[in-house]
């Protein structure tokens, strides 16, 4: 029996089976999106997580274009602006790893255009554990402009939220913050890095934010092995 049909739309020269197939496909693909609706109301139904343990002390980089590079002391109440909410991506680059993390810096060259945007609505940050002058280097090698970058060299914001393990090792994970009557509270954490993985998959904690994947999901070869690299 075919597959039913949402729409009348076809294709030069497709086949039946072809129709038929992404009919079915196309089913599966109107149900993840309300799934995808389902899981962001439920996220947002969450009541409030923890007070924020310390107002954390952070060293903001820059300037990220030219000139003398600069270490401006922030703290964690002050990354808000004039912002409720807060997004924070720890980025894998500690002071003992040779060089950034790959796969952070694929997801940041895509948010460093987004981040103009994003930060219309939310406060966004990026938080590594290397030392400004290594962050710094590193972002003006990929042309990154727009991307708010802090060192947490000197607090223990990585390890309190999850962005290193108890060994030191850096992690990859994006949290949430908000202010509520002059307190600040943790809303968010993406968890799914906690969870033991699928065969043959990655924690996939971070892809919502890392569109590469969703280009390649989109592809009859789709994933494969592939990672992102420093150079090409």
């Amino acid at each position: 029996m075919a597959a039913q049909s949402l729409h009348e739309v076809h294709f030069p020269n497709e086949s039946r089976a072809y129709r038929e197939a992404r009919n079915e496909l196309l089913l599966a693909e109107h149900e993840l999106r309300q799934q995808l609706e389902r899981v962001a109301v439920q996220r947002r139904a969450l009541p409030l997580g923890g007070e924020l343990k310390e107002d954390y002390l952070f060293e903001e980089v820059g300037p990220l274009t030219q000139g003398a590079p600069t270490a401006k002391q922030v703290k964690f109440s002050g990354l808000f602006g004039d912002k409720q909410t807060l997004i924070v991506y720890t980025f894998m680059y500690g002071p003992e790893m040779e060089d950034a993390c790959p796969s952070c810096t694929s997801i940041l060259d895509g948010l460093d255009g987004e981040s103009q945007h994003a930060n219309q609505r939310v406060s966004f940050v990026v938080v590594a554990k290397s030392p400004p002058a290594r962050i710094l280097a590193h972002a003006r090698k990929r042309g990154w402009t727009d991307l708010r970058l802090l060192s947490s060299e000197k607090n223990a914001y990585n390890t309190d939220y999850r962005g290193e393990n108890e060994k030191q090792q850096q992690r990859p994970a994006l949290n949430v913050f908000t202010r509520r009557d002059g307190k600040i509270f943790h809303t968010y954490c993406t968890e799914l890095m906690f969870v033991p993985a699928d065969p043959g998959q990655d924690p996939r904690h971070v892809d919502l934010i890392w569109p590469v994947w969703s280009l390649f999901d989109l592809t009859p070869d789709g994933r494969d092995d592939w990672r992102p690299q420093l150079k090409y």
